[in-house]
């Protein structure tokens, strides 16, 4: 069954400084484009990532998401207790030279807003120590997205091969004019001739309208169109992957189309050939999404 290019998935590590979630979106696009958004995940890891999400996800625009959330303790901030001790000291000092007497707790309260007495030093979230959970959670949410657009590619299917189907039976709808275009066109020339008040030679005229009629045959075309449909539908249910190959398909499908609308001569036909023209634009639409 084929899959939909369009895709969500989701999975979490639980680490012991907190929680990491993996999110990964995918649309549609001619190759693997992918895109970390995240500056969480170490830069020697970002290749491995990179090679997962294109090995398993194959085509698409690919945007992989890491985010973090700290639990209580891991989130609390750390006091540079030597730093802190250092200023109280000389704050002290300072203030027994000058002859001022301060509450020591004003003395802390003040030091404690110093910006290099609270530790803000980043430490890395994910490591080597750590990595195992983290990789998993990621072939987690990679396994989600397939899982994902599959289910998409369930409906992708019915859309499209549906209205491969009624190409096919619009395409009925035009063997049902064959009939009356023929006479028409003959009526037309007859007419023309009778206009003129000419007697041409039964059999000449009979060649000539021979001739002028294998000018108008769609019945190639026809045969051409049939032939493209059964291979559209051989390859979806065939290829595992068929996305590119169905838009080559779908060029030849417009290509014996239009030929056919060109040919047409008949308003009938040509009504039909514009709704047929319609089904193939938007199972071209539908395609671009297809794996």
């Amino acid at each position: 069954m084929i899959k939909s290019m369009t895709g969500y998935g989701k999975a979490e590590a639980c680490l012991e400084s907190g929680k990491i979630t993996i999110e990964i979106r995918t649309l549609n696009g001619k190759t693997a484009d992918v895109n970390i958004k995240s500056s969480l995940l170490p830069k020697d890891k970002e290749l491995l990532v990179r090679q997962k999400l294109a090995d398993r996800l194959h085509r698409g625009t690919i945007d992989f998401f890491v985010t973090y959330e700290a639990n209580a303790v891991s989130s609390a901030k750390h006091i540079n207790a030597d730093m802190a001790e250092s200023y109280f000291r000389q704050i002290a000092e300072l203030g027994d030279r000058l002859g001022l007497k301060t509450d020591s707790a004003l003395y802390l309260n003040s030091i404690l807003r110093f910006p290099d007495v609270i530790d803000n030093t980043r430490q890395d979230i994910i490591t080597e120590d750590n990595w195992a959970s983290v990789e998993a959670a990621i072939d987690e949410a990679i396994g989600n997205t397939c899982d994902y657009r599959s289910r998409e590619g369930v409906a992708l299917y019915k859309d499209v091969t549906g209205r491969v189907q009624n190409i096919l039976n619009l395409e009925n709808e035009v063997e049902s004019f064959e009939g009356e275009r023929i006479a028409a066109v003959r009526a037309k020339l007859e007419k023309a001739i009778s206009d003129l008040q000419l007697k041409p030679d039964q059999s000449r005229f009979e060649e000539e309208m021979i001739y002028y009629l294998e000018k108008f045959d769609i019945n190639e075309e026809k045969v051409r169109l049939r032939q493209h449909c059964k291979y559209f539908m051989d390859t979806i249910d065939a290829d595992e992957y068929p996305g590119k190959k169905l838009g080559f398909i779908i060029q030849e499908m417009g290509r014996e189309i239009n030929t056919t609308g060109s040919k047409a001569n008949h308003a009938g036909i040509q009504k039909v050939v514009v709704r047929m023209k319609d089904e193939l634009e938007k199972i071209r639409e539908q395609s671009m999404n297809i794996l």
